[in-house]
Parts: structure tokens; sequence; C-alpha cells
């Protein structure tokens, strides 16, 4: 081999390198730009399918890639927090976003203002500049995307650059000439790069640059490009190995979409070269591999878009359902799955809802130990040991979740609601532990026979009311955001604190007339005060909301 020909090969491999690099960049950039719109697509995910395939064409247009769209639908049913039933709007809106990344790549067809050699070294050294020389969060976002955008351009001129002056080789028109007449062969060689490479972007766009040289023809790009979209669900299905059975067949309908549309057109097209073999022979342009990328993508849902629930039963023969296994992706403890990494918005609006999910667990474990207080009730106190174990547990999850999601592309706000949020379920779980220091003081009443009056009863519910008031409202504000329960949790807390005072003096008069024993004095105490710091720590859950708004 010449050493020119190992210098294109290393600007080829180097080009590639660009490109993906390029996207990846862009895609951080264009996350981190849509911020909390990104997270609040997550909110439309409902049972309407038509929705769910805009919800899934914007989410794949945003992170430039189907795969990582579809291992997140896998990780989402995982986590059950999607439907099959909604995951496969989401998997056929992700076909129809990836043709984006083909049509930017087909730009240097459309004139040469747009060739990449021409804008493409100014859009990087504009963004290089905002990232150098802007504070702004917002500014260095739009730098990132200027960035990935310039370089993928730069990217692709190195590929072009490289396979041009083989453009005339024998060798290529005798590859494709190959694929072109053998359909099977065709697909199966998209498929196999694509699932190689990861990313049916990046192998739509090498064969575009091929394209671009006047090396490829028609008939041997079709059946290539139907093998690409086969071979991009090699990373879902990869993705689902360690996954729930219902996760499995999220990937399997990824499989069984895109196979079923490239066998249809496959045929399709097969037929139509049989009868114009002059036009199958013809070169076919970037462009147009762009155009017949979109229009099979979008027919390819329109056709199959009444048969989704069909698909769901055929992924049901193929992958048998366990109703013990899908009982326990119900009872999870946590919803919480890495796949969902791929879009750190829609992670950190994942965690948030668990956030809110152990906030409701550890009122209820509040309550029930002021009920075993109250009562004496030993089945309440057993219960608050259990939960208290369990919000450890969630505690202990969600902060190695967000510890993750910290470490992804995120925007300044979203890095504050990861602080924020890892304080707040620090002062849930203390909560829950005052719950348990409330519990074993009533095990040790019952232990040594001892009985509240019913006077310090009445006092107890009192302030107990207010406590659960200040810990309802925190977690409302916590869901909702709403600035005016902020200030109504800071009342409650206020009050809170009176009543403790109150109660020290009134059960301390009581002791002193001998009202009441002086062991259940003690005790008395230690339940308020325990009391009064949950109403504090709740205070500090809505500070952090505060901090937010």
């Amino acid at each position: 081999m010449r050493l020119e020909d190992v210098s294109l090969l290393f600007q080829f491999i180097g080009g590639l390198g660009m490109f993906l690099y390029g996207m990846n960049i862009m895609a951080d950039g264009l996350q981190k730009s849509a911020g909390d719109r990104m997270k609040q697509l997550l909110g439309y995910l409902t049972n309407n399918r038509f929705v769910a395939i805009l919800v899934g064409t914007l989410v794949t247009a945003i992170i430039q890639s189907s795969s990582a769209t579809t291992v997140m639908v896998v990780g989402f049913v995982n986590a059950g927090l999607l439907t099959l039933g909604q995951a496969v709007g989401v998997i056929m809106g992700a076909n129809i976003g990836t043709t984006v990344t083909s049509w930017l790549v087909s730009m240097s067809d459309w004139g040469d203002a747009l060739k990449p050699e021409f804008f493409a070294p100014l859009l990087v050294g504009i963004g290089a500049a905002i990232l150098m020389f802007c504070k702004s969060r917002k500014k260095k976002d739009v730098g990132e995307i200027l960035v990935g955008f310039g370089l993928l351009f730069i990217g692709l001129s190195f590929m072009s650059g490289s396979i041009e002056p083989y453009s005339d080789a024998p060798i290529f028109s005798q590859a494709f000439a190959v694929l072109g007449r053998n359909p099977i062969l065709g697909i199966l060689a998209g498929c196999i790069v694509t699932a190689i490479i990861q990313s049916s972007s990046a192998s739509v766009g090498i064969l575009q640059v091929l394209a671009a040289n006047g090396v490829v023809n028609w008939n041997s790009a079709i059946f290539i490009t139907l093998g690409q979209n086969i071979g991009t669900c090699v990373t879902a299905m990869i993705s689902s190995a360690g996954a729930h059975k219902t996760a499995k067949r999220a990937a399997i309908i990824h499989l069984l979409f895109n196979t079923i549309g490239a066998v249809v057109f496959g045929i399709i097209m097969f037929v139509i070269f049989q009868v114009w073999s002059d036009f199958a022979a013809s070169s076919i342009s970037s462009t147009q591999i762009s155009i017949f990328h979109t229009i099979f993508n979008i027919s390819n849902t329109l056709i199959l878009f009444p048969f989704a629930n069909a698909l769901v039963k055929l992924s049901g023969m193929i992958i048998k359902e366990d109703l013990e296994e899908e009982a326990e992706v119900r009872d999870a403890v946590t919803h919480l799955d890495d796949r969902i990494l791929e879009s750190p918005s829609f992670a950190l609006e994942t965690v948030e809802k668990e956030v809110v999910s152990m906030a409701y667990l550890v009122r209820e474990t509040a309550l029930t130990s002021i009920k075993a207080a109250m009562t004496g009730n030993q089945e309440a106190i057993s219960n608050v040991f259990k939960n208290e174990k369990i919000i450890n547990t969630r505690e202990k999850d969600l902060t190695e979740y967000l510890v993750k999601i910290n470490n992804t592309s995120l925007s300044d706000k979203q890095h504050l609601v990861v602080k924020n949020l890892l304080y707040s379920i620090s002062d849930l779980e203390r909560i829950g532990d005052h719950a348990e220091n409330i519990a074993e003081l009533t095990q040790s009443m019952l232990n040594d026979q001892i009985r509240f009056s019913a006077s310090a009863l009445e006092e107890l519910q009192t302030i107990s009311n207010k406590v659960d008031d200040a810990i309802t409202t925190a977690i409302e504000a916590r869901e909702h955001g709403d600035i005016a329960k902020v200030r109504l949790v800071l009342e409650y807390e206020d009050s809170v604190d009176a009543l403790e005072e109150e109660m020290r003096e009134a059960h301390i008069r009581r002791l002193s007339n001998n009202q009441c024993k002086a062991e259940s004095g003690v005790i008395f105490l230690d339940i308020i005060s325990n009391l009064e710091r949950m109403a504090d720590h709740a205070v500090n859950i809505v500070g952090y909301v505060k901090d937010e708004i």
C-alpha cells in the first residue's frame, strides 16, 4: 500500500471521528439549550400514540440518535415509566427523527455556499470564541452547538476528500453493482456496518459521502439504507440484555417495526428496479438518499401505525410474558435506569418524580409513628421500622443516580436542581429517622407499660396535625414548584415551634401537679422534640425549592 493511500485512509478515519464527535457535541449543546423543555416532553407521553410519535421525533432530532432514543425507551419501560403501547409510538417517531442528520449531510448538494469547506471553519471559530469569552451558560450552549455543527461538516469534508481520488476506481462500481443485484446482500451490508459503528446516522452519512462522489448507484443505495434501519436496532437489543421481559419486548418491537418496513420497501423497490434497470444503475446523490430515507421512515410509520397493538402482541409471542416479573417491576423500590441517562433532562425528570414518591412514603411513615405513639399499636411500630429501611435504601439509590446525572451534560439550572435534590433526600431521610425515634420511644412505653394522659394525647394530636401539614405542603411545593406553598410551610413551622414551647410548659406543670409519671413526661418531651425537628426539615426542603424558582 502506498504512503498516499495510508494517508487518505487516516484522513477518512479522522473525518469519521470528527463527524461522530461533532454530532455528540452538537447533541449535548442542544440538550442543554432545550433544558426544561426537553424534560417536559416526558409529560406528553400519554396513551395517545400520535403524541408519542411526535415526542419520539423531537427527542431524536435533539439528541441526534434514534439508537439512543430507543435505548432510553427500553430504560423507561424497564423502570415501569412507559407501557409498551406508549413505547411503540416513541419508537416510530425516533425513526422519523433520525432523518434530520441525513438532511444535514446532504446540504453540500445545495450549492457552493452550503458546502462544508465553505462555512464549517467559520462556525467552529465563532463557537470557540463564544465558549472562551462568554460567561453566560446559555451562550456557551450555543457555542457548543456551533462547534459541533462545524466539526460535523469538517469531518464530512475530510471523508469526502479521502474518497474523491478513488471515485473512478473499478472496485467501487463493482462492489455496489454486486450489492445492487442482490438485495439481501445489500440489506445485510447496511445492517452489519450500522451494527458495528452503533449509529445509523453515521452509516447513512458515510453512504451519502460516497454518493456525493458519484460512486453509489440507486440500486445498492436503497437496499443498504434499508439494512441500516435494521442495523440500528442492535444497540437497543444489546441494551435490553439485562432488562425485564417487558423492556426486551420494547427492543423486539423496534426490530419488528424496522424489519417489516425494510422487507416491504425492499420488495417494492426490487420490482421497480427490475422494470427500470437503467434508473437502478444510475448514480444517486446525497440529497436523493435523504429524500428516500425520509419517505421510507414516514411511510413505514403510516403503514404500521394502525397495527401498533399487533406489534405489541407479536412481541409478546416472541418474548413470553412473566406475570411475577411484571409485579416486581410495578413494586420496584425506584424507577431508575441507567439507559435513561442517554438524555440527562429525562433522567432528571424521572429522579424528581422518584424524590416526590420517596417524600410521600416518608410522610406516611411519620403519620404511622404518631399513630403508634397515640395508640400503642405494635403493628404500626413494626411498619415504621420496615418503612425506614425502605427510605434508607431509596436515599442510597437516589443519591447514586443523582451523582451519575451530575456527571452528564446539564445546564447550570439543572446542576442546581441536582444539588437541591441531594439535599432534599437527605432531609427526607432525617424525617424518617425522627419517625423511627418516635417508634422506638413508643416501644419503650409498651415495654414499661407507660401511658399518656388524655390531655397529653390531645396535645400530641394537635402538634402532629401541624407537622403533617408542613410535610405535605413541602412535598407539594417540591412537586409543583409553588412559591405560595413555600410561604405556607414557613407559617406551619412557626406554629409548630410555638406549640412545642407551650406543650413543654404545660407538661412540666402536669409533672409538678403529679398528673402524670416522670417516665412518661420524658418520653412525651422527646416525641414533641422529634416532631418539631420534622417541621424544620420540611422548611429546609422548601428552601431548596425557593432557590430554584
